[in-house]
């Protein structure tokens, strides 16, 4: 698995996309599983998944905890990534970063980049590689 991260319009797609010029993109839909995405996965062809914000976003309006919502995204990230690895599948996921920007006074505001913050944690932890990318320049984390 490989995380590319940085603010919004830093050049992450245009990365991706030139790095993985035969990739399968898909959009995280609110309320979706990540486990659900094997379904779309083909042999050694790398899959991105993007969306991520929007995907978590809709943890607000439901009735989970964040520690559930969690350890269930962990679960499927593991499964995820297992399915990767057994058909051959480079997976990607785009994040934007949110952790350098000013904090909101909404708490759902603050809930949501709480929840973004923990997930671009798990996935850097399982990841095997990690990017961030700012003005369209790529720098190694992991």
């Amino acid at each position: 698995m490989q995380l590319f991260i940085g603010g919004a319009c830093a050049g992450k797609r245009d990365v991706v996309t030139t790095r993985f010029p035969s990739a399968v993109w898909w959009q995280l839909s609110p309320g979706q599983r990540l486990h659900e995405v094997t379904h779309i996965m083909q042999p050694n062809v790398p899959l991105v998944l993007h969306g991520v914000f929007e995907w978590l976003a809709a943890v607000l309006h439901s009735d989970m905890s964040s520690d559930t919502s969690r350890a269930l995204w962990r679960g499927d990230l593991e499964s995820l990534a297992a399915a990767a690895q057994a058909r051959g599948v480079t997976l990607v996921i785009i994040m934007n970063e949110l952790g350098r920007g000013i904090v909101p006074m909404a708490q759902d505001q603050r809930r949501l980049r709480d929840l973004s913050g923990w997930f671009s944690q798990d996935v850097a932890a399982q990841s095997e590689q990690v990017w961030h990318v700012r003005h369209g320049l790529v720098q190694a984390l992991k």
